[in-house]
């Protein structure tokens, strides 16, 4: 039986003041660090199918199930209703995650290529985020290492429209406990551990398909 464990991971972090007229370095994803992290927000003995120290309501744990006919294998889907990732699988399944998408109406449906893939992404926050919540991201203008306390979490899916970056990924977070809610800045966020399995098996090039809140998405569990 499998017992559950308590696993948080904190968003806390410390940052310091850069030296008046100095030039802030770009900021980085150390490697060397990506396997030790990667074991940091993975749960012992980690199943993902059952595995919840998290405390997510467990529909939001990763199951196969069965997709409509005329998906194409590797596209996702996301449903902004139930909150739900779906990544196509040949023979007629799906991998369905749970995720949180942005708050208000910073939510953005659309159709977008995955262009890029990142492990261990560094951040910047948009200029918009800046004004819009200055006291929550300027501190960070300058960008934010890769790192679990990233905001970016473990892995990114990076959303094109055509060669236009959209600053909108799918991506882990710091907070796993925002899955099934509205907390994002536009992003789709999912837990950590739950996205390293999915990054693997998703190719650039695919097609990633942000449903509008009031529609329903064409598969089901």
């Amino acid at each position: 039986m499998l017992t559950r464990r308590h696993f948080v991971i904190s968003a806390a972090a410390f940052f310091s003041a850069p030296i008046p007229g100095t030039v802030s370095a770009a900021p980085i994803s150390d490697t060397s660090k990506w396997s030790r992290w990667d074991a940091q927000v993975t749960p012992p003995s980690y199943d993902p199918a059952t595995t919840n120290p998290w405390e997510l309501n467990p529909r939001f744990l990763p199951q196969q199930v069965e997709a409509n006919a005329g998906l194409r294998p590797g596209d996702i889907h996301v449903d902004a209703v139930a909150r739900y990732l779906y990544h196509i699988e040949e023979g007629g399944t799906a991998m369905r995650y749970g995720v949180a998408i942005a708050r208000g109406n910073l939510y953005e449906p659309g159709t977008y290529t995955i262009r890029r893939k990142a492990k261990w992404p560094t951040w910047t926050p948009t200029p918009a985020m800046i004004k819009r919540d200055p006291a929550i991201y300027k501190q960070h203008e300058d960008g934010m290492n890769g790192g679990p306390t990233n905001p970016l979490g473990s892995r990114a899916l990076y959303l094109y429209v055509g060669n236009r970056d959209t600053y909108l990924r799918i991506h882990g977070s710091p907070q796993p406990r925002s899955i099934g809610g509205r907390a994002s800045s536009g992003c789709v966020r999912m837990v950590m551990a739950h996205i390293i399995g999915l990054y693997e098996n998703v190719s650039t090039g695919s097609t990633a398909h942000l449903y509008a809140p009031d529609d329903l998405v064409a598969s089901q569990s």
